[in-house]
């Protein structure tokens, strides 16, 4: 299998590798990637993704900041939904296998670690893949890690997540829209929360590779209702820098914020970029 490489060197796993957060550090990679590393030393990914795409239908428009094998001290992968940019074989497997780390996932994303023989192809057992779905809650470290529902029409299995910490709280949406999220912004004290946001474009069609108009991820006023519905302190729109034809700018978030009550603060990063929840 054809190995991944980043024009980023190794810079971005020994920032992780060497960060010692007071609270929650979190590291954006591009796409709906993170690194998530705790002052308690637990770091874990969710929907890392390092694949070019499947060109000339998605083109990926950003970097790939490291390769799978740089990346170390990883205690898990989490998985929000089973498109292939979430659950991809060569991004993660090299990460799971170098790291003996535990992939987390629901249904859907499970199968397609099985169906595709990650465990065959990789020194990766089947005890380091862990089915979740909404409901479920279990501890990483010092982090306690809730599964939570998600409105993703376009994915068979789709969850968020909510990480408790001591200093804070940090809530993954995947690709999700409003429909599922008022319970959850009751339950949880969202200090910090990533939503996916981009443009609708005319992308070919996965089979007949025809252009059709697609809509994959929030609009402006989608992404700000469903913020308000979680409640968000703090908002980090993901996902606009990706795909040619379906990139947006997330500043004008600014204005569609303006006369609600959340979110309080816009944060746009950009790949590479850190967040930290601090004590």
């Amino acid at each position: 299998m054809t190995e991944i490489h980043s024009d980023w060197g190794d810079w971005l796993p020994r920032a992780v590798a060497e960060a010692d957060p007071d609270g929650i550090a979190v590291w954006y990679l591009g796409c709906n990637g993170f690194v998530v590393k705790s002052s308690g030393g637990t770091t874990l990914c969710i929907d890392p993704y390092l694949n070019t795409g499947d060109p000339p239908r998605t083109v990926r428009m950003i970097p790939i900041p490291f390769e799978p094998d740089d990346l170390t001290g990883i205690d898990a992968v989490l998985a929000t939904h089973e498109h292939s940019d979430h659950v991809d074989e060569r991004s993660q497997a090299p990460i799971l296998e170098a790291n003996d780390a535990t992939f987390y996932g629901p249904s859907a994303s499970v199968d397609v670690v099985e169906s595709e023989g990650w465990t065959d192809n990789w020194g990766i057992e089947p005890s380091q893949t862990e089915r979740v779905t909404e409901g479920d809650q279990f501890a990483l470290g010092d982090l306690t890690v809730s599964v939570e529902p998600a409105n993703d029409p376009d994915a068979d299995h789709p969850v968020s997540y909510v990480f408790e910490h001591e200093t804070g709280t940090f809530f993954h949406g995947g690709d999700a829209r409003p429909g599922e999220f008022e319970s959850v912004g009751e339950r949880y004290d969202i200090d910090l929360g990533v939503l996916a946001f981009g443009s609708t474009g005319m992308i070919p069609d996965k089979e007949t590779r025809t252009p059709k108009r697609t809509t994959w991820y929030n609009d402006e006023n989608m992404v700000i209702e469903a913020a308000n519905h979680l409640q968000i302190d703090r908002l980090v729109p993901t996902h606009w820098d990706m795909w040619k034809g379906l990139r947006s700018d997330p500043t004008v978030l600014h204005h569609h914020k303006q006369s609600f009550e959340y979110p309080r603060v816009l944060d746009v990063v950009e790949i590479g970029d850190r967040l930290d929840l601090l004590r």
